[in-house]
């Protein structure tokens, strides 16, 4: 008996499976499985883990938190030369990381995981934080903690992450979020909502590019490690319906509307489901 080796979305799957052990890193890196079917993911740790080594032998056994967390800047963002890619921001290889390593160039958050993992194996206290607009990483130093900027390597003080949110604030439209004090932007994020993150920046890029088979690659994933949203499920029967899988798109977007049959989406979904089913009935005799 000869069984099917597992599929990209399959080792997706087992590594995000529960949040316990979930590897950030190795997830991650297996985002980019769909456009690089060939990627030696493992390679690509191992990649990372030189780097560490490298980083380790800088840190003496004693070094402060503030040392150590000066030490990972200046190698990645100074010696290493890792920055945000302004040139071409929108480009989906930067949310790839095998290929922000051989670049130098990513999205904050892409270089953001990088800078947790290096972080973590020289001993610091490190967190991604979802910041609107402008993934961050945090890092605990005594009593307080330090806000950085993964684009740059920049320490930003209270005065500039105020400034930030007004910003998006302003350039979005949204309301003042009821006045929520700045803390409750800067909470660690979980590696699946980095994940998720992540997914979503890569469902937009491919989405304004009407490039329905590489969104509808993203969006199994974003089922995958987010089962009981069912927002993920419409989102896959949309790109389901757009490259002609009726009768998949249809039961996608039926378990939306049994569970958000309330939304502001629900009539016109309701109108979607109700034309695929009709295509999806077989000819009269």
């Amino acid at each position: 008996m000869r069984f099917a080796p597992p599929t990209p979305l399959d080792y997706f799957a087992s590594l995000v499976a529960e949040d316990a052990g979930l590897n950030l890193l190795e997830a991650a890196v297996s985002l980019a499985q769909d456009e690089y079917p060939q990627l030696d993911v493992q390679a690509v740790l191992a990649e990372v883990d030189g780097l560490a080594r490298r980083l380790r032998e800088r840190v003496a056994v004693d070094a402060a938190p503030a040392h150590r967390l000066h030490l990972l800047t200046r190698f990645f963002h100074g010696e290493l030369g890792f920055a945000g890619n302004l040139n071409n921001y929108y480009a989906p290889d930067n949310s790839f990381i095998h290929r922000v390593l051989q670049s130098r160039r990513g999205l904050p958050i892409s270089l953001a995981v990088l800078l947790l993992e290096l972080g973590e194996q020289i001993g610091l206290s490190v967190s991604g934080v979802a910041f609107p607009g402008h993934f961050l990483v945090k890092c605990k130093i005594g009593p307080g903690e330090a806000i950085v900027d993964p684009f740059t390597g920049e320490s930003l003080s209270a005065a500039r992450l105020d400034e930030r949110l007004a910003l998006y604030r302003q350039g979005s439209g949204l309301p003042d979020d009821l006045q929520l004090p700045l803390e409750f932007f800067l909470r660690a994020a979980s590696p699946r909502q980095i994940l998720a993150r992540m997914l979503r920046n890569l469902k937009e890029v491919h989405r304004a590019a009407q490039d329905w088979p590489r969104v509808l690659a993203v969006q199994r994933r974003l089922v995958v490690l987010l089962p009981d949203d069912p927002v993920e499920k419409r989102d896959r029967g949309l790109a389901l319906a757009a490259l002609g899988a009726t009768g998949a798109a249809a039961e996608d977007l039926a378990a939306y509307l049994a569970e958000r049959g309330d939304a502001a989406d629900a009539p016109q979904l309701r109108a979607r489901l109700a034309v695929l089913l009709e295509r999806g009935r077989p000819p009269l005799q």
